[in-house]
């Protein structure tokens, strides 16, 4: 996953609408009405992100790090393909001119790298529930980095949700014994990408950022993978796999970029904090996989920690539900009564 959220509620960070100023917002989003397309983008997009360990299960039997680095070659590959069918090119060259904006991107390529590679590590160790687990803990870390890193204040009910969520994870170490890592490296990874993302994210699109995010790793993927079939130990050299797994690692290219795009679009069209309540779309969908599709072994201190979890995603979204009610809707103007004299400018 590699979206934006905001740091200090459940809104990520809107994408500029192209040919708009950087940072302007879609008119969809800023009246808070909600659209019917908008809202099948953003729903398809979290139900692609959630469907994912489906697609990584049949990349078994390669290496987590060999299938990112053939994520990261080939989303490259398709973000340039899609820059130079849409004729993105200044856009990429004014990002990769600023200095400032290249070092939050090589940051940000980082910070997605590690999370990529933690979360297929654990989807093909038979750990999804943690990988789903992490995913729904990341919100709440979000907000806690806000408050640090930003000074923004927290709402009460955010305290209460980072401090369920604490308790989960505490009672997860006594229970079981060990610190659930998978689950805090890719919930505090992917909140510290979202942090950096935030601070430019007015600046970059999305498909300029992603382009550059996978070009500055892009040079680490290469070498390890051409190290890999130099040696001959590349999954598709392994005999009886060949063109199919070399086709299914190409395709991770399309499967990263094509959500991260319906992210992008569907920001535009609907309510921004309605966009972060559907981020939970995901983890479920991901942990229903784990627990039905895969018949993980999920032990009662998982249950106990998701239960708790649960909780705080259920205070943190009531929170949300309730500020979204209370928000004054934008008054429109009435109008124009057949006859009556145009305001100045109207027609123009």
């Amino acid at each position: 996953m590699s979206s934006s959220p905001s740091a200090s509620s459940l809104e990520p960070e809107a994408s500029a609408t192209p040919g708009s100023p950087a940072g302007a917002r879609g008119p969809a989003s800023a009246s808070g009405v909600l659209d019917g397309t908008g809202m099948a983008l953003v729903i398809g997009c979290y139900t692609l992100w959630g469907a994912f360990p489906l697609y990584f299960h049949l990349l078994s039997a390669a290496g987590s790090v060999e299938i990112i680095g053939h994520r990261i070659v080939w989303t490259l590959g398709t973000c340039l393909t899609l820059i130079v069918a849409r004729r993105r090119w200044a856009s990429l060259t004014r990002v990769c001119r600023t200095p400032r904006l290249l070092g939050a991107l090589t940051a940000c390529g980082l910070l997605v790298s590690v999370n990529w590679l933690v979360y297929v590590y654990g989807v093909n160790t038979a750990r999804t529930a943690d990988a789903a687990l992490g995913y729904f803990i990341n919100p709440l870390v979000t907000v806690a980095l806000a408050s640090l890193a930003l000074r923004e204040r927290l709402r009460p009910a955010h305290r209460v949700s980072i401090a369920l969520a604490g308790v989960a994870v505490a009672l997860l170490v006594v229970l079981q014994g060990s610190l659930p890592w998978i689950s805090l490296v890719l919930a505090f990874s992917f909140a510290l990408y979202g942090l950096v993302k935030k601070r430019i994210g007015p600046e970059v699109d999305a498909l300029s950022g992603l382009a550059v995010e996978s070009a500055v790793v892009s040079p680490l993927a290469l070498a390890y993978l051409g190290h890999m079939a130099w040696q001959g130990q590349s999954v598709w050299q392994a005999p009886g796999q060949g063109w199919q797994i070399m086709a299914l690692l190409v395709v991770a290219g399309p499967v990263t970029a094509v959500p991260l795009l319906l992210f992008a679009a569907g920001t535009r069209r609907v309510p921004l904090s309605v966009v972060g309540m559907s981020q939970y779309i995901a983890p479920t969908i991901q942990f229903l996989l784990a627990w039905g599709a895969f018949h993980e072994r999920i032990l009662p201190a998982r249950w106990a920690a998701m239960v708790l979890v649960w909780a705080a995603v259920a205070v943190f979204i009531g929170d949300a539900v309730r500020q979204l009610i209370r928000r004054p809707r934008p008054r429109q103007r009435p109008a124009e009564r057949p006859g009556s004299r145009s305001a100045p400018g109207a027609g123009r």
